[in-house]
């Protein structure tokens, strides 16, 4: 398996990471050979041939699933597993009709239907400068390889540029980045920190998440509430800080522009950055996670 490559669906904060004492977290952030990508805020879609059977299957992201697998080879498949979400249904009949036939495996995020400046699927609003005028848009991120089980996928950022139909707009914003300085380990102090366990570094994030909801905003001291652990909190503090310095650094081109609360104007969702040290997400937590929490339109799948 190649170091850019993942065999899980799910990808962590990299301050969450530090919890256990995962100094890749930091690597990962100034590794100046990093592929990183735009997250976009859509209906997560998964598409292409099951190599299994040699038929093409639309899904959500429940494609992934390791008890209930939801493939949708046909119209009988979409009403049995999402007759009960109508909107999701009707998304992907339109997929399912109109997406080109590929060998491959895709995984990216259904945007809305075009021939409008402005879409909106959970809590991003997002305005093009040009009306898209196909069908579809969508925003395709990762590819797919299934050896065994769809469960057990392998996933690596996408690299191949989709072209534009008559049909589907692609939506792949270009992202560059301003040269990392090197980082200089010893400025990373941990011999007093007291790392948590995997379990008991679970507990908190959901802790973290919960004050996020609330709109609590994460200071040291509740922080020391949750970590129980000083150094670990400058520690958690110290890696937001890196985070949001690699955002700066970032410059986006080919993206729509994106509005949270309909007139707040963001940096997108966030970013995906991918390099030998793993994969983690780069999102400005505290606004973005909350309005996602308490977003009434947030997909459930």
């Amino acid at each position: 398996m190649r170091p850019n490559q993942m065999p899980q669906t799910h990808i962590n904060h990299p301050e969450d990471e530090i919890l256990t004492g995962n100094l890749d977290a930091i690597s990962a952030l100034f590794c100046k050979d990093s592929k990183i990508s735009m997250k976009m805020d859509g209906m997560s879609l998964v598409w292409g041939t099951n190599p299994e059977n040699g038929k093409f299957f639309v899904c959500t992201k429940a494609a992934f699933n390791k008890q209930k697998i939801r493939l949708c080879y046909d119209h009988d498949d979409l009403y049995k597993f999402f007759g009960h979400q109508m909107a999701v249904f009707e998304i992907l009949s339109h997929c399912l009709k109109y997406l080109p036939r590929t060998e491959n495996i895709y995984w990216g995020d259904w945007l809305g239907f075009g021939r409008t400046h402005v879409v909106q699927q959970n809590t991003l609003t997002y305005v093009f400068a040009e009306k898209p005028m196909q069908k579809l848009i969508i925003a395709p991120h990762t590819k797919v390889t299934v050896t065994g089980k769809m469960c057990d996928a392998v996933c690596e950022p996408l690299e191949e540029i989709f072209d534009d139909t008559s049909i589907i707009k692609w939506v792949q914003p270009v992202v560059d980045r301003i040269p990392p300085i090197d980082l200089d380990q010893s400025e990373v102090h941990t011999r007093k920190v007291q790392f948590m366990t995997p379990s008991e570094a679970s507990v908190a994030v959901r802790s973290i998440n919960g004050l996020i909801r609330e709109g609590k905003e994460l200071t040291d001291s509740i922080l020391f509430d949750v970590l129980g652990c000083i150094y670990l909190v400058n520690l958690y503090q110290m890696v937001i800080e890196m985070k949001n310095d690699v955002m700066d650094s970032l410059i986006v081109n080919d993206a729509p522009l994106s509005f949270m609360f309909d007139d707040i104007q963001v940096d997108g969702e966030g970013f995906v950055i991918t390099n030998k040290y793993g994969t983690y997400k780069l999102v400005e937590r505290p606004m973005f996670a909350y309005a996602n929490f308490n977003s009434e339109k947030a997909w459930k799948s």
